[in-house]
């Protein structure tokens, strides 16, 4: 059996190694250059590092698992406290910090090198399972379609279906190298900043930020110099032509369905949301692995429908809530409002934070097929 895959970022790499370790021949065609993703830092919550010892994924000492840090105003007054220990015992794994281009590698390294192919556009896709680029024509038994928020084969299946929407708020991006910084996420009104290290003491830094779609902020260094150490000094520490700055978009109207004929769309093609549960890049994955189960033990229509089914429901759901939560943190903008949400933040125990998003990382992946090793003579 025979998978094309549009698109080599996070979910379409995952996909590949889940269609691969299930026992297909995967083609993945990536239209840019090389294989890498757009992006400083990633947090794979338990859900995900679930799903990627399932594909196979061996992420190594590249993995930072968060020990210590919490959340803070934009002072540096401590809200709640981080509890890693809580955490893991209550959700089954720690929440770990992985660089995207670390991410990537491995992914990759669970891939034959043969069915990676970059520099190579997609201009047609047929239910059927016909994919045209612009250099070949392939046929496969299955399509995953992971080419992202604004997906051209989504809109070929759904042309009505209404496009992404602007959640409100623009996000800057960045990594520094600041040995010694602790975990934490800062807010004030309409706006949080979040800092996660990494490993070799290198930091992924975010902000998000209430603005107009289209706003671009000339000094960011200027702007949150008042704030908390270490904001300021990771700001410094980030060359400004390495931040990256994007409006957050999702997908405001559902899809009525993730597959059309031999084709599933998987990730942000299916189900983009906002980054306010961390859950994006997590979901993707948790994608590759169901499709990977249910084509390994059905026949493909079967296996779509039954994907269908499994990820449609949970998936929206995480967008939902993580629109919600974005309205409840980083974009509550009223100061009364702000000043509750921190008193109630203060009130509860580290142990009762540690419990919160237990019902989207407790989830388990189906198992998958182990390969099996070759004989000795």
């Amino acid at each position: 059996m025979h998978a094309t895959v549009i698109g080599g970022g996070i979910g379409g790499l995952a996909a590949a190694a889940g269609l691969h370790r299930v026992g297909w021949t995967v083609t993945v065609l990536e239209k840019a250059p090389e294989f890498g993703d757009v992006g400083a830092g990633i947090s794979l919550w338990p859900n995900a590092l679930r799903s990627l010892d399932e594909l196979g994924v061996d992420l190594g000492d590249r993995l930072a698992v968060q020990t210590e840090g919490g959340f803070r105003d934009r002072r540096g007054r401590r809200i709640t406290r981080f509890d890693a220990a809580e955490f893991e015992r209550r959700h089954g794994r720690p929440l770990g910090a992985i660089h995207r281009r670390d991410l990537i590698a491995a992914l990759r390294d669970a891939i034959p090198a043969e069915s990676l192919r970059t520099g190579e556009e997609v201009t047609e896709v047929r239910e059927d399972g016909l994919v045209r680029t612009d250099r070949e024509e392939l046929r496969a038994d299955l399509v995953v379609a992971a080419d992202g928020i604004h997906s051209p084969v989504r809109h070929a299946l759904f042309p009505r279906h209404p496009e992404p929407v602007y959640s409100g708020s623009t996000a800057f991006r960045g990594v520094a190298h600041l040995p010694g910084t602790r975990l934490s996420t800062s807010f004030d009104r309409g706006t949080e900043v979040g800092v996660l290290p990494l490993t070799g003491g290198d930091v992924y830094w975010w902000i998000s930020t209430l603005a107009a779609p289209g706003t671009r902020r000339a000094d960011l260094r200027h702007a949150f110099e008042n704030w908390h150490d270490p904001i300021p000094a990771l700001l410094a520490a980030t060359p400004p032509e390495a931040v990256l700055h994007h409006d957050l978009h999702y997908l405001g109207t559902p899809l009525p369905a993730y597959t059309r004929g031999r084709i599933a769309l998987l990730g942000d093609a299916a189900h983009a949301m906002p980054p306010f549960l961390g859950q994006g890049g997590c979901q993707a994955i948790e994608d590759a692995v169901v499709l990977a189960h249910v084509v390994s033990t059905q026949d493909v229509d079967t296996a779509l429908s039954s994907y269908d089914r499994q990820r449609r429901p949970r998936s929206q759901r995480v967008v939902r809530e993580s629109v919600r939560l974005g309205k409840l943190g980083p974009q509550l903008a009223n100061p009364v409002a702000t000043t509750v949400r921190t008193a109630v933040l203060r009130c509860l125990p580290a142990t009762a934070t540690a419990r919160v998003g237990v019902g989207i990382t407790g989830w388990t992946p189906p198992r998958l097929p182990r390969p099996v090793p070759p004989r000795t003579p």
